[in-house]
């Protein structure tokens, strides 16, 4: 066992309360790899969170699930309640006291709730643009946007990943056969670098909104509204970032087809109003002919 590592781990201000590392500490990490791996694995297929990430955080917050959040609250990362959470709370001393955690029925709630925790706090949107087998990149990044207050809190998650190569299980989203599971939106990447998922049949912002955790004025923000569409169409991108105002690969497109200003814009994942500044004389609804050349940088 690493002494000096455990001694790190002890004094992560998240486990205080909880966490009671035994002298077992190689065979718990092992087991928590074992018993979690699929659900990390899941959460990267769905989300683009690299499962050497949520399986270290999930071990440093829980004490390889030996804590008391996670043996009472299925709560493996230390979440707290927030003016959003609607659903069971504990209370225990953390950074302050009588503090409010979050409560689960089963540790795949509370696998599920860490990813969309993540998606939907905007301090975190630069971590969904980098490579999800970048484990070191996400570790920094997590704790340059506060998500811990341990000054070591990176160097503690890539010591983790290292150690048990977990970085291995990065590459296993095609190896690991996996469920989807229900209501929820696969996340996707536009060239642009913004997140996006497909709208499903009959999908409307409200049944996005409960999948991904974004509020309904976040989605109205991030994306086009259409006159007279109250149903999203199958297939249409509904952006989950704010768009772009150029693109990052494209300076002209030549139309394949009749479109509008307001079209190509939710397409490219691009504003309106950008558009409408590098393409003059053009209005937002107007019909385009396929053919016509648009600027987008």
């Amino acid at each position: 066992m690493n002494k000096s590592f455990l001694g790190i781990v002890l004094l992560f201000t998240y486990t205080l309360p909880y966490a009671m590392i035994s002298s077992n500490e190689p065979s718990l990490k092992k087991k928590y790899i074992d018993t979690y791996k699929v659900l990390a694995v899941e959460q990267m297929k769905l989300y683009g969170i690299p499962a050497s990430i949520t399986l270290a955080q999930g071990m440093l917050e829980s004490g390889y699930g030996e804590s008391t959040l996670a043996k009472q609250s299925n709560n493996h990362f230390g979440v707290k309640c927030h003016s959003d959470w609607q659903g069971g709370r504990t209370y225990a001393n953390d950074d302050q006291a009588n503090e409010c955690f979050r409560v689960y029925p089963t540790v795949g709630d509370s696998y599920e709730d860490h990813s969309k925790f993540l998606l939907k706090n905007k301090r975190y949107a630069s971590l969904f643009q980098l490579d999800k087998k970048d484990y070191k990149g996400w570790a920094h990044g997590l704790k340059s946007a506060g998500y811990a207050t341990n000054p070591q809190y990176a160097t503690l998650l890539i010591s983790l990943i290292e150690e048990s190569a977990l970085h291995e299980i990065d590459q296993e989203d095609q190896a690991l056969l996996i469920k989807p599971t229900q209501n929820i939106s696969v996340i996707h990447i536009h060239e642009n670098k913004v997140r996006y998922v497909l709208a499903e049949k009959g999908d409307t912002y409200y049944k996005i909104s409960q999948r991904t955790g974004l509020t309904l004025r976040q989605l109205r923000l991030y994306n086009e509204s259409f006159h007279q569409r109250d149903i999203l169409k199958e297939g249409d991108k509904i952006y989950l970032d704010p768009r772009r105002k150029r693109s990052k690969t494209k300076a002209i497109i030549t139309l394949t087809k009749n479109m509008t200003l307001r079209e190509i814009a939710q397409e490219e994942a691009l504003t309106v109003k950008s558009l409408l500044r590098k393409n003059q004389g053009v209005t937002a609804d107007e019909t385009l002919s396929k053919g016509k050349e648009i600027r987008l940088k």
